[in-house]
């Protein structure tokens, strides 16, 4: 079953330092992303692009989106296959490469999902990563690839 889903979000430039951008170091990379009924993201640009450290940069939003897409879509392939996920954490990483001319792209992201589970194949349970990769709405639409090095733990292993 095909359909399309909308989905918004309004973003406010909150980094005008009272010159506009009369020049690179003159204004802030300072923005809100809004989306109707939640908090707001504080986010700014990277430290390294001359943001706001305290605040999230798109470049963190990204391999967050990728982590939090993947953690849902994993538990989704982990119901369909009798998985019993007890606990589940990441710690992922992207390496984004800069060009001369001040782009760039990201060449990888790699997830590294520490999954504990208390029934079904512990074989099985680090396979079905890769069919969450692939249900992965946010996976799908990247053009880089989404490494994993998954962990799975057994709940009742006491060695684990």
């Amino acid at each position: 079953m095909d359909a399309d889903h909308r989905f918004a979000a309004s973003l406010t430039w909150t980094g005008n330092r009272g010159s506009g951008t009369s020049g690179v170091r003159a204004y802030g990379r300072d923005h809100v992303l809004s989306v109707d009924g939640k908090p707001d993201l504080r986010a700014s640009a990277a430290r390294v692009f001359h943001g706001d450290l305290d605040r999230w940069n798109p470049e963190e939003q990204l391999i967050g989106s990728l982590t939090s897409c993947h953690l849902l879509s994993y538990l989704y392939v982990a119901v369909q296959h009798g998985i019993v996920v007890e606990s589940y954490e990441d710690s992922a990483t992207g390496v984004l490469t800069t060009t001369p001319d001040g782009g760039g792209r990201f060449t990888e992201v790699v997830l590294r999902p520490v999954v504990t589970i208390s029934a079904g194949d512990a074989a099985l349970a680090e396979r079905l990563h890769a069919d969450a990769n692939r249900l992965c709405f946010i996976a799908s639409s990247v053009n880089f690839p989404v490494r994993h090095e998954p962990t799975t733990i057994l709940a009742d292993d006491p060695a684990s």
